[in-house]
């Protein structure tokens, strides 16, 4: 039986992803900040799926994070078949009122950590010539946002990454998945402190969870869930970029 290691699972996507993966017969390491939720989601999938299942409460907006993850997992003999980099967040303000701390935290989770688990994980994978990397990006990814500047562009930065390291890594048996998803039902809005209005008729995080699974299962590179989102991407090849930044502006306004 494999194992999935998903971060930012104490609630939505993470979540639901948890589950998701539980249900197919995965034994699941889930990680996050908030140690009571995911107690309470390892006793869920405990109770309801026959799988292992354990937990590691720790905050990985640390730049030491990566590392100390990856070490408790190697000294626990625990073996990663897919690690799913789901954690992140995102920040709703003008440039200038921008907390500067938030901010530092948000890029280091949505891309230093990132970074690092991928490489850590990853070089354990090339060595046993299999294994897959799930990175969730958004469908932000491929425009200026403003009033998300910096989570926009940490995105951006995942989508590059995500796509190099699909190509150099296939030839070792490792796969690559980025997913780009729209407006999502979750905990987003709130932290981000967003225009909700955005998110209410939304695709749920069960959905998304569903949608990566199956790209997870099909091989898939990058993708995103839903028609409308994928003429959004499209059609953007064709705006210029002034109008779609103006555009974006409008819409999370």
């Amino acid at each position: 039986m494999q194992t999935v290691l998903i971060t930012g699972a104490s609630s939505g996507i993470g979540k639901e992803l948890s589950l998701v993966f539980a249900k197919n017969d995965f034994n699941i390491i889930v990680v996050a900040r908030r140690e009571e939720q995911l107690r309470q989601l390892v006793k869920e999938i405990r109770d309801d799926y026959q799988v292992n299942a354990s937990y590691i409460a720790m905050d990985l907006s640390k730049l030491t994070s990566a590392y100390e993850l990856y070490e408790k997992v190697s000294r626990d003999g625990l073996n990663i078949d897919v690690l799913v980099n789901n954690a992140g967040f995102g920040l709703y303000a003008d440039f200038p009122n921008m907390d500067i701390k938030s901010e530092e935290d948000m890029m280091i989770l949505n891309m230093h950590t990132l970074t690092k688990l991928s490489r850590l994980f990853g070089n354990i994978m090339i060595a046993r010539k299999a294994g897959h990397i799930i990175n969730i990006s958004s469908a932000a990814a491929f425009q200026a946002v403003p009033g998300f500047s910096s989570y926009a562009a940490s995105k951006a930065y995942v989508l590059s990454f995500s796509e190099a390291i699909e190509y150099e890594l296939r030839p070792y048996g490792v796969n690559v998945t980025t997913i780009c998803p729209g407006a999502t039902q979750s905990e987003f809005a709130k932290v981000a402190a967003a225009n909700d209005k955005v998110f209410r008729k939304a695709p749920s995080s069960k959905d998304l969870a569903e949608f990566t699974f199956r790209a997870f299962k099909k091989k898939q590179g990058t993708t995103a869930n839903g028609l409308i989102g994928n003429i959004m991407i499209f059609g953007l090849r064709f705006t210029p970029r002034k109008m779609a930044t103006k555009i974006a502006a409008m819409m999370m306004k």
